[in-house]
């Protein structure tokens, strides 16, 4: 009997809360809208927060109100976990109040959030893209800023995970033997990333697609393209002298001039 009296209880007192919430929507008193507004945002129920908000933003539009409304809009979304829209919302901030105090906060956050939408490696990588550009340009206009550590951080990582990307296309032209467009994804890798953490593998694995493009060709075309590999092989073993890929690597120069030396040329 306790626990039905104390679940009607609870029942009221939910119906009671959304009964207010309701009577506060269709209330005339902004003054009050807006205190409950930040209450609730306070509170972290974000959904009500915004609701509450949006309806106050055109009705303080030209006030020094809106530019707080819209600040708070754009945080009621990144509470929500809706990044999209919280990325959307900073970026509209710094159109409409472009010398707010916020704004250097705002222009941080919405290249966090391209961050935090930013998806795996083999996914599209538009969101990374944003956000490497996002930060760059934070950095680039408040470059005495406490959080410019965090955002090379930021782009270092995303960076990476673009080389992986290209890293991953390029092992999956390699694994059914598509050698020359492994080759063209391997170079743009590393020309875009030089700095990058994967660059040991993308290079072995240029060298390791240019002699397999070699071993395959017709005979015509065979020279030519030992030739490139052998150059692959010295740039590689220059670069990387203690490489975990040494071992093969030299199986494949052996090859290489194995058959170069038919030619009798130290070309």
């Amino acid at each position: 009997m306790r626990k039905i009296v104390y679940v009607f209880l609870l029942f009221a007192f939910i119906l009671g809360g959304c009964s207010d919430y309701q009577k506060l929507l269709k209330s005339n008193d902004n003054p009050l809208k807006y205190k409950k507004a930040v209450e609730y945002y306070n509170a972290e129920e974000y959904v009500k927060a915004a609701t509450l908000f949006e309806e106050l933003l055109p009705i303080y539009r030209g006030t020094s109100k809106a530019e707080t409304i819209s600040y708070y809009i754009s945080y009621c979304s990144y509470g929500s976990g809706d990044y999209i829209s919280a990325g959307y919302f900073f970026r509209n901030f710094l159109k409409t109040f472009p010398d707010s105090p916020y704004s250097e906060e705002s222009l941080y956050m919405s290249a966090y959030c391209y961050y935090l939408e930013s998806p795996k490696p083999r996914l599209d990588q538009t969101s990374t893209k944003d956000a490497i550009d996002a930060f760059q340009l934070y950095i680039n206009r408040y470059p005495n800023s406490t959080r410019i550590p965090k955002c090379n951080d930021y782009i270092d990582e995303m960076q990476d995970k673009l080389v992986l990307k290209s890293f991953l296309s390029a092992r999956n032209y390699y694994d059914r033997e598509h050698f020359p467009a492994a080759i063209v994804s391997l170079q743009n890798g590393l020309k875009d990333y030089p700095g990058s953490s994967y660059r040991e593998d993308l290079m072995f694995m240029l060298l390791e697609s240019r002699y397999e493009l070699a071993l395959l060709s017709v005979e015509d075309k065979k020279r030519e393209r030992y030739n490139l590999a052998k150059e692959e092989y010295f740039s590689f073993v220059d670069e990387f002298p203690e490489s975990k890929y040494r071992k093969r690597a030299e199986k494949m120069i052996e090859g290489i001039e194995a058959y170069l030396s038919k030619f009798n040329t130290n070309i």
